[in-house]
């Protein structure tokens, strides 16, 4: 009995993650990345000691109808204070939960398959 969740072709699921890189619908991936239900874009942001909210300018056109947004922080997970968490808010419209990348993978592809309007920023580890 096959349990794997039914999710349409089209969509990038995580494959694998591993040092500095990630497999994304049987793409390699090296470096940090955003991973939307129908695309995946390069990221700059290596460290999550960079973050900012300029760090995800870039997204501000692609977060229309997001629901939410994962943050990946690399092998550990990292608090963001309060005021970023805002500040990022105001300027993409969404917010986001951050945790460790493992963990931001597993959930993006956990809610990717139940349909939900999902994208997370991953910091390679």
């Amino acid at each position: 009995m096959d349990i794997t969740p039914a999710i349409p072709e089209d969509r990038q699921v995580i494959d694998s993650y591993g040092p500095g890189r990630f497999q994304v619908a049987m793409t390699a991936f090296h470096g940090s990345i955003v991973v939307f239900p129908s695309e995946v874009v390069p990221w700059a942001l290596s460290a999550t000691e960079d973050l900012t909210a300029e760090s995800f300018d870039f997204l501000q056109a692609r977060t229309a109808g997001l629901e939410v947004l994962l943050l990946g922080t690399g092998a550990g997970s990292v608090f963001v204070r309060p005021s970023l968490r805002a500040e990022i808010k105001a300027r993409i419209g969404v917010g986001f939960d951050a945790m460790d990348t493992g963990a931001a993978c597993r959930t993006y592809n956990i809610l990717l398959s139940e349909g939900r309007k999902v994208a997370a920023a991953l910091i390679a580890v």
